[in-house]
């Protein structure tokens, strides 16, 4: 019986030990750690000539146009999957699901119509791309001066509005 129980307890002692040998112990810490730093995931990255446009002053009425150059400055290709104006008056084009290069450059082009847009005017085109943070922004302004006609219409409007609620 004796000999039985030795048995078991040696049993029950290598096995512990064995069990303490777990698989991140066994991992030399410093070398994981230098091969982590060595190989990056390649990302794309997009880099603007500029991120805002001011198109100052222009005419209610007026559609305007400006464009954004960008330039692909990481290690992946670049993939433009979609850009959305802030309003159905800000519209994008750009190059949809097309790789750019690293290195590689490209453009979107900014249509904005001010009609019905008065005073001052900020919207922004939201591009979803394969980069680091997966969105880009971009933002357009403009002082939109009234058309007399329609400034006219809206001011007569909203004292038919203010009327209507004083009764």
């Amino acid at each position: 019986m004796k000999k039985i129980a030795w048995i078991f307890i040696c049993t029950l002692l290598v096995s512990a030990g064995a069990c303490n040998e777990s698989a991140s112990k066994k991992v030399d810490q410093e070398k994981a750690s230098k091969n982590a730093s060595e190989s990056p995931i390649a990302s794309a990255a997009m880099s603007f000539d500029k991120s805002v446009h001011d198109f100052g002053t222009i005419k209610e009425g007026e559609t305007v146009k400006t464009k954004f150059i960008f330039t692909n400055t990481g290690q992946a290709d670049l993939i433009i999957v979609d850009a959305r104006g802030s309003c159905g008056c800000t519209v994008p084009n750009y190059p949809k699901n097309t790789p750019i290069a690293p290195g590689g450059s490209g453009e979107i082009l900014v249509s904005f119509d001010s009609n019905n847009k008065p005073n001052m005017q900020q919207k922004t085109v939201t591009i979803s791309a394969n980069t680091a943070s997966g969105r880009e922004t971009l933002r357009i302004k403009a002082m939109v001066t009234p058309d007399p006609v329609k400034q006219k219409q809206r001011d007569d409007a909203a004292k038919a509005r203010q009327q209507q609620q004083n009764k």
